[in-house]
């Protein structure tokens, strides 16, 4: 079972304890930082906030059911007060719980049921290769996505695709897109940008970001651009479980060269994923 399986399971049989993004990882026996990327690609959700959902979803059938005392049923959903687990409810539902209490109902609830892991094969992905990469300099636009909100990088490389070219220092004419400052909750800072030989003359509405030296495992790509998903998730759920190496917690992304064609999505492109040394 991969990872994502491994702590589906955990979290669906430990309900009633403290349950912290540590010990869902531990259960997998991978890091923290593998697990949020290998969750959120296999699943669309934070590792979190999908605990938080099911929680309130099960809470809500409680309450349903007629459950006498609320905060009771705050406290096993991992709510200390009241007044928290009211806010939380009301956010996910648009209800409060003694609305939903007095209603005797959930079939007008947006509710989290368990997810089960899809045991079809995952996509086919040739096997990487291994290479230290020097550090450099990009330059681009950036912005803060969730996994709700990363629709939006299409149209980012859109708005960045008229500063290709243009961008004083670039050097040669490949574009990377930068994944870095990963959070918890499933934020993620996302950079369209190319390298450049130093900052001092990159424009100052332009973001500057710098990649150390890393270790990766580099993942030719050839298939259409609307894959790259499917090919993450295949990479932290198939690939990195039986590979034996470890994840870094470092900038990771693509590398788009003169052959791709931001027109057609077709070209390929290659994923760099950092590993421990």
């Amino acid at each position: 079972m991969n990872p994502v399986g491994k702590a589906l399971w955990f979290i669906e049989s430990h309900f009633a304890n403290e349950l912290t993004l540590d010990a869902i990882a531990g259960s997998g026996c991978v890091s923290r930082f593998h697990l949020a990327r290998a969750f959120e690609a296999a699943t669309g959700y934070p590792v979190m906030r999908y605990v938080r959902r099911r929680r309130l979803t099960e809470a809500a059938r409680q309450l349903a059911d007629g459950a006498p005392d609320i905060l009771a049923v705050a406290v096993v959903a991992g709510y200390g007060s009241h007044e928290a687990f009211t806010r939380a409810f009301r956010d996910q539902f648009g209800l409060t719980p003694e609305a939903v209490r007095a209603q005797r109902r959930v079939d007008n609830l947006d509710l989290m049921e368990p997810l089960k892991m899809n045991e079809t094969p995952l996509p086919a992905l040739a096997s990487p290769r291994i290479e230290d990469g020097a550090p450099f300099l990009v330059a681009g636009l950036s912005a803060r996505y969730t996994c709700d909100s990363s629709t939006g990088i299409p149209s980012q490389w859109q708005r960045f695709s008229t500063h290709i070219g243009k961008i004083p220092g670039q050097i040669g004419n490949v574009a990377y897109g930068v994944n870095y400052n990963a959070d918890d909750a499933g934020q993620f800072d996302y950079l369209c940008g190319v390298a450049v030989r130093d900052f001092s003359t990159v424009p100052a509405e332009l973001t500057h970001l710098r990649i150390p030296a890393q270790r990766y495992a580099v993942f030719a790509h050839p298939e259409h651009i609307s894959t790259i998903r499917s090919a993450w998730n295949t990479i932290w759920n198939r690939w990195l479980p039986e590979s034996g190496h470890t994840p870094a917690d470092a900038p990771l992304f693509e590398r788009y060269d003169e052959a791709f064609d931001p027109l057609t999505g077709m070209g390929g492109f290659e994923i760099w994923l950092p590993l421990k040394t």
